[in-house]
C-alpha cells in the first residue's frame, strides 16, 4: 500500500508580498527551498494560520537569503503581507518506507531566516 506522507515544510514563514496579476504559484527564497528539500515548480500546499484559508499552488525559486514568500496570482486573494503561512510538500510511499522516514521541518523566524532545521 502506498500511503501519502509530509515530505517537508517551512513552519510560520511571513509572506512578503502579494502579486494578483503574476500567473500564479508562490516564490520562496531559495535558501529556504534548499533547506527544505524543495524544488522549483513543485507542488506545494499553503495554510493561512491568520484566517484558515488553505490552498495548493507550485514554487518559483527566489533569491536566496531574501527572505522572499511572494503569494501571485489567485492565491494572493487568501493571504495579505505578514501572514503566517506552513508550506508543506508531500511523498507518496510504500508502507515500509514509512518506519524510517523523517520529514525536514525548517522553522523561521519573523524574517524568514531559518532558526532550526528538523
Amino acid at each position: 500500500m502506498k500511503r501519502i506522507m509530509l515530505k517537508s515544510k517551512v513552519h510560520r514563514a511571513a509572506a512578503t508580498e502579494t502579486n494578483l496579476e503574476y500567473d500564479g504559484s508562490l516564490t520562496l527564497d531559495a535558501s529556504l527551498m534548499e533547506a527544505a528539500d524543495m524544488m522549483p515548480n513543485e507542488q506545494i500546499h499553503v495554510y493561512n494560520l491568520k484566517n484558515g484559508e488553505r490552498f495548493i499552488t507550485y514554487l518559483i525559486k527566489g533569491e536566496p537569503e531574501s527572505g522572499v514568500v511572494g503569494i501571485n496570482g489567485a492565491a494572493a486573494h487568501k493571504v495579505e503581507v505578514g501572514d503566517r503561512l506552513i508550506i508543506a510538500t508531500y511523498v507518496l510511499m510504500e508502507d515500509r518506507e514509512t518506519d524510517y522516514y523523517m520529514p525536514k521541518i525548517v522553522l523561521v523566524d519573523g524574517n524568514n531566516k531559518i532558526k532550526e532545521i528538523k
